[in-house]
C-alpha cells in the first residue's frame, strides 16, 4: 500500500460518507437519544449509514484492518492497522441545520494517528493531513490550484489568541472552572463548532481549541492534520491525545504552554 494509494482510499472513504450523509442534512430527519438520561447525546439515521458504508468498503479493502467507529463499536482494534471513524461529528449541528459538523476519518498504525481527513460536504472542503503536511480543498481555489497547504498561525501570548470549544454544557464543573481560566486570559472565545474548530486552527484562524471528555473517533483523525499544519495537540496533561479525554491544541506553542499551565490550575 503506498501513500498515494492510502491517500486515493481514504478519500474515496470521504466521498462515501459525504453522498450517504449530505442527503438527510436540513431535513426533517429524526434523532434518536443515545445518551441513556444524560445530556441529549443525538444519533441519526444518516450516522449509521454512512459507518456502515464506510465499515463495508474497508472490509473489502483491507480484511485485516480494524475499525474503531463511534455508532459501531470495535472490530480487531488490536490490528496494526485500525481505522478509525466519526460518520457525523457535530450531530448536534447537523440536525440543527448548522454546517459546522464534518465526516472524520483517520487511520492508526500501532495506535499512533499516521493520516486523518475532516470533510465537510455541505460547503464541499476537505481538509487532510499525515502529521507532516496538511492541505485543504474546497470553494475559491483558483484554476491554477488544486489544493492549499494548511499552515497554523503565529500567536506570541494567550492574551491575543482565540480559545474556541464546543460547548461549556460538556464539561464536569472541574474541568469548566479549568476551561474559564483560559477563556478569561483569552482575547476572544468562541462556542459550537466541534471538528470544524480543529480545522480552522490547523488552517490559521483560531489559536486554541479546548474540548473535555473527547473519543478516540472524536479526535485521532484530527491530529494528524493539526500536526502536518505545525500545531500542537496533547491531553490537558501534555499527553498523547490519541486515545481521548480531556484535549488542547493550538497553533503556536507559546499559546499550548500558557493553555496547559492554566488548565492545570497555575
Amino acid at each position: 500500500m503506498t501513500a498515494v494509494d492510502l491517500a486515493a482510499f481514504i478519500e474515496e472513504l470521504a466521498h462515501v460518507a459525504g453522498r450517504t450523509v449530505l442527503p438527510f442534512f436540513r431535513t426533517a430527519i429524526g434523532a434518536e437519544d443515545k445518551s441513556g438520561g444524560g445530556m441529549f447525546d443525538p444519533v441519526t439515521e444518516a450516522d449509521r449509514a454512512a459507518e456502515v458504508a464506510m465499515r463495508r468498503l474497508i472490509r473489502e479493502t483491507f480484511a485485516q484492518h480494524g475499525i474503531i467507529g463511534e455508532e459501531f463499536g470495535e472490530d480487531r482494534a488490536e490490528a496494526e492497522y485500525v481505522w478509525v471513524l466519526d460518520p457525523i461529528d457535530g450531530t448536534k449541528s447537523f440536525i440543527s441545520g448548522i454546517p459546522t459538523w464534518g465526516c472524520l476519518i483517520g487511520l492508526l498504525h500501532n495506535g499512533r494517528p499516521i493520516y486523518g481527513v475532516m470533510a465537510q460536504p455541505f460547503t464541499r472542503e476537505f481538509f487532510i493531513g499525515d502529521g507532516k503536511v496538511a492541505t485543504w480543498r474546497g470553494p475559491g481555489l483558483d484554476q491554477a490550484q488544486s489544493q492549499r497547504k494548511l499552515r497554523t498561525r503565529a500567536c506570541a501570548a494567550l492574551a491575543r489568541a482565540t480559545v474556541m470549544t464546543t460547548s461549556p454544557l460538556l464539561y464536569s464543573a472541574q474541568a469548566l472552572a479549568a476551561f474559564r481560566r483560559v477563556e478569561q486570559a483569552a482575547r476572544l472565545s468562541r462556542y459550537g463548532c466541534d471538528c470544524y474548530a480543529f480545522a480552522m486552527l490547523a488552517a490559521g484562524h483560531v489559536d486554541c481549541v479546548i474540548e473535555a471528555g473527547v473519543k478516540t473517533y472524536d479526535i485521532a483523525p484530527l491530529m494528524p492534520i493539526i500536526e502536518g499544519a505545525g500545531g500542537i495537540i496533547t491531553t490537558w496533561t501534555g499527553e498523547n491525545a490519541a486515545r481521548g479525554g480531556d484535549v488542547v491544541a493550538a497553533g503556536d506553542p507559546r499559546v499550548h504552554a500558557a493553555a496547559l499551565e492554566l488548565l492545570a490550575g497555575g
